[in-house]
């Protein structure tokens, strides 16, 4: 595995450390990372994305969304229920889950929705007006008269 040092960019930057974090988790993680549940992260628009999770077996009462400090958590407790079933083969897991995924400064959780096996979460990347660019006009030197000039024949 390979080894980065994140240390010039801390040198040269500020305010990043939280991606540089996020790179260092990411790429000091075990390649045993569980892949239980299976999910698609998808880009539906220039500002949307989509999270799929394949929950067969969950109802949506067993599933829980949570967003705290920029992670979208999702969750799945299965209340198991004594039964008279008896299984010849149980393929379908229905074991409790917690994935968990970092949202970017801006990303909100749109809605959500639990359809023939699948929990779907909208994302939207809102930016606020502050931080979208602006065009600034540009005034000629000869046209613009400065308020806070006075004329000097006026003065005298």
């Amino acid at each position: 595995m390979r080894s980065f040092d994140f240390a010039p960019l801390y040198r040269a930057s500020v305010g990043f450390d939280q991606i540089a974090d996020l790179m260092d988790r990411t790429l000091t993680q075990d390649a045993g990372v569980p892949s239980y549940p299976p999910y698609n992260i998808e880009k539906t628009d220039d500002d949307s994305y989509r999270i799929s999770i394949a929950v067969a077996g969950f109802s949506a009462d067993d599933l829980g969304i949570e967003v705290k400090e920029n992670a979208l958590i999702v969750t799945a407790r299965k209340v198991e229920k004594t039964s008279e079933k008896t299984y010849l083969h149980r393929g379908i897991a229905t074991r409790s889950f917690e994935r968990k995924f970092q949202l970017a400064d801006h990303v909100r959780v749109h809605g959500a929705s639990h359809e023939d096996g699948m929990l779907h979460i909208n994302l939207v990347r809102e930016v606020p007006e502050a931080l979208k660019p602006r065009r600034i006009e540009i005034s000629r030197g000869d046209a613009r008269v400065e308020a806070d000039v006075v004329d000097a024949k006026a003065v005298n």
